[in-house]
């Protein structure tokens, strides 16, 4: 089980329940094949464009927004105390509003998977060379597809109807 911290700094869009939240991040974390105990955090923040270039640039050294920055802790963690932050994920729901309208499934499922994407990360996926993009591409779709048996995506990520 994950703890989980929590900013939204996006007001564009509506910020999910936190319990909701919890709850299928700590399922992603489990499809995504990370470990359960001991008790880790995951600390994400949601943000806008602005926002998304300021950390990038400042954190990665790259120009302009994207969807999802990941930084794990995992690979270089042999052990780690309860309630350690060991995942941290900035993600932008302005890329999910953009990319949802062009793709099957939405704003929603397009935020959905920008936190499995950056879980899988996590756990060791790559996705900078042909293979392991591929690889990263199929768990990203068994993750998506085991978790929609058990969450609406709808219901945790609500679309800002004034926006649609």
């Amino acid at each position: 089980m994950i703890q989980l911290h929590c900013r939204w700094q996006n007001p564009r869009h509506p910020a999910p329940r936190k319990s909701d939240l919890r709850r299928f991040a700590d399922a992603a974390a489990k499809c995504a094949g990370l470990p359960a105990e001991p008790v880790w955090d995951l600390n994400m923040i949601f943000t806008g464009d602005a926002g998304m270039t300021r950390y990038n640039e400042e954190l990665l050294g790259h120009e302009g927004t994207t969807d999802v920055i990941t930084f794990s802790y995992f690979d270089t963690a042999d052990e780690w105390e309860e309630g350690e932050t060991m995942i941290e994920l900035i993600i932008n729901p302005d890329a999910a509003a953009r990319e949802g309208e062009r793709r099957e499934g939405g704003y929603s499922r397009e935020l959905a998977l920008y936190l499995v994407h950056g879980l899988l990360h996590s756990a060791g996926e790559d996705d900078l060379t042909p293979a392991p993009r591929r690889r990263m591409r199929r768990r990203e779709k068994e993750c998506l597809d085991e978790l929609v048996k058990s969450f609406d995506f709808n219901k945790i990520f609500p679309e800002n109807k004034e926006m649609a």
